[in-house]
């Protein structure tokens, strides 16, 4: 990996003109004119950032002054630089700690490697598409490229976040890891990141006069039955057939049994016969039945399509959990690491109870993913939608504590969201999400759905308190919109995570709710909430502008071959 990074660092350099070295600044009390315009125009880029020290110490030496686009290649470089790093010390610490640290500091050890190598897929993206493109072409793709800078922020937090400090040996880990890479890769993808919300400005400093508001930007309709009309042909039959018979109308490539119909008896083994190099759309087809087992789908098997007979036949379940010595990440059923994964008339659980604290049933991190009339049965952490761009569209989620979490691009639409009861000392909370700097695109977007109590929590759903959400991190956002809330969410709504921390920088909406459960006459007076938002401001989290992607960034590019229907702007009038 370390290799793939620094061949393409160095035909970046080529292209735009990079040069990571010293600077010499002459002692002459007349500055060398080229060096007045190189920091003039590091001034420019840094203006806006959080960190305007660490920029201007990572833009210092680009010699191509006159490119905004080499100072973005600069800070992506410098973050590579920095996951290289932490995976360096990941990987000496994991020959360092040996069997010397609990089973739950190995297992954090591995994941964070995992995170890291995700990041640099991440970061080799952005390093090739900032070679090969004009600055043009980074305005009209803008959405992708802060998509991947999002995703290395989020693994970085993952990576942090899975040592528990009660773990012997746990905090010295993350600390060596913190000093060696971690923090800076995500600072200074912070930085990059920071620069894109400040481009246009920028842009004007160098004097470019650039198209800034692409036609990718406009929206698209949809048909009567909810399709986008831009779908083709085939799109649509296999659609149609998909209704008529949930899948019994398409010829997948395998098909999971377990009386032996089928090629395989586990969802597992069917993953792993995806063929190196294949191309199109992978389709699994999971007969009725219990598949006691844990997949992850690699991310090396993209564009799987994984269906099967109905959410109350095709189930996938497992009890993996903190308490029991797992980190979040790992107490994971099913996993997705792969992008356009598609999951269709399947449900995925996780058994271990409210008393086991964090036990997830999905974790998610495939760009351009969809699940589509799937359930999600959990208690806390129930669906970790863990990074990247995500569709959930027709699906139950059903949980109690914090069980909509992640760092991620997820729109969540016409669905029921189900809160459970939970143990006696435990109160409800839909959502945590853990947006960490103030420019990441990602958020959690409830659209049109229903938030309702389960039959058990119904009973006592006066007495056990539930909320929208609460701010898992310091720039938390979520948005809850044309749905229909129940009269068993708190009046103020929302609930704090510590104290007062992130009640000023968390953004936190609703716009055009329904039920007893959305009046916010009484809602919580923190400066980030926004309360009911304009319609303007809401359609910022309509599919068709929240979830944009693909090579002319419209949300629909990635989204035509989910074969789903979904809505691309707001439902109601």
């Amino acid at each position: 990996m370390k290799g793939k990074i620094i061949v393409s660092a160095v035909s970046l350099i080529l292209v735009v003109g990079v040069v990571i070295g010293a600077v010499v600044v002459s002692n002459n009390k007349n500055k060398d004119p080229q060096i007045t315009e190189r920091q003039n125009a590091v001034k420019a880029m840094c203006q806006n950032t959080e960190d305007q020290k660490l920029c201007h110490d990572t833009l210092g030496n680009v010699r191509n002054s006159s490119d905004p686009k080499a100072f973005l290649a600069a800070a992506v470089e410098a973050s590579a630089n920095n996951v290289i790093k932490a995976l360096n010390m990941s990987n000496k610490l994991s020959v360092e700690q040996g069997n010397s640290t609990q089973g739950i500091v190995k297992m954090a050890l591995d994941d964070c490697k995992d995170f890291l190598e995700s990041a640099m897929d991440s970061l080799q993206a952005s390093i090739d598409f900032l070679g090969n493109n004009t600055i043009q072409t980074l305005i009209d793709q803008s959405p992708d490229f802060k998509n991947w800078l999002a995703s290395v922020v989020s693994y970085q937090q993952a990576c942090m976040d899975g040592y528990d400090d009660k773990a012997d040996g746990a905090p010295q880990v993350r600390t060596q890891l913190q000093e060696n890479g971690l923090d800076d890769m995500g600072k200074i993808t912070g930085i990059a990141l920071d620069m894109m919300a400040d481009l246009e400005s920028i842009l004007n400093q160098f004097g470019l006069k650039i198209k800034m508001n692409p036609s990718a930007r406009r929206l698209l309709e949809v048909d009567g039955e909810g399709y986008p009309t831009w779908f083709s042909a085939s799109d649509r039959k296999l659609m149609a057939r998909m209704r008529r018979g949930r899948g019994h109308h398409i010829r997948p490539n395998v098909v999971v049994a377990q009386d032996g119909s089928g090629q395989f008896k586990t969802i597992m083994d069917a993953i792993n016969s995806y063929p190196k190099g294949f191309q199109g759309r992978y389709a699994i087809f999971v007969k009725a039945g219990t598949y006691r087992e844990y997949v992850v789908i690699p991310k090396t098997a993209v564009n799987i399509l994984l269906y099967g007979q109905g959410t109350d036949k095709t189930i996938v379940t497992g009890s993996r959990n903190n308490v029991d010595g797992y980190t979040t990440s790992d107490t994971a059923t099913f996993v997705n690491m792969a992008n356009g994964f598609i999951a269709k008339y399947m449900t995925f659980v996780n058994t271990a109870g409210p008393e086991k604290h964090q036990a997830v049933a999905f974790r998610n991190q495939g760009d351009m993913s969809a699940c589509f009339d799937c359930s999600f049965v959990g208690y806390q952490d129930t669906l970790y939608a863990q990074t990247n761009r995500q569709l959930y569209r027709n699906c139950d989620i059903s949980g109690t504590v914090d069980f909509i979490f992640g760092v991620s691009t997820t729109l969540i639409q016409s669905s029921r969201i189900i809160v459970r009861k939970p143990m006696d000392n435990q109160f409800n909370t839909v959502t945590a999400d853990g947006r960490i700097q103030k420019n990441l695109p990602t958020g959690t977007v409830i659209q049109n759905c229903d938030i309702v109590p389960e039959n058990a929590l119904f009973p006592v759903r006066f007495k056990i308190r539930s909320y929208l959400g609460r701010p898992w991190k310091q720039y938390a956002r979520t948005v809850v919109m044309e749905s229909r809330i129940g009269d068993f969410i708190q009046p103020e709504g929302w609930t704090p995570w510590a104290g007062n921390a992130y009640l000023n920088t968390l953004y936190y909406a609703e716009y055009n709710n329904e039920g007893p459960g959305a009046n916010v006459a009484r809602r919580v007076r923190w400066p980030g909430y926004k309360g009911l938002i304009s319609r303007n401001e809401a359609a910022q989290f309509t599919a068709g502008i929240f979830l944009k992607g693909g090579p002319t960034s419209r949300a629909e590019d990635w989204m035509k071959p989910l074969h789903v229907p979904f809505d691309i702007g707001l439902t109601k009038a």
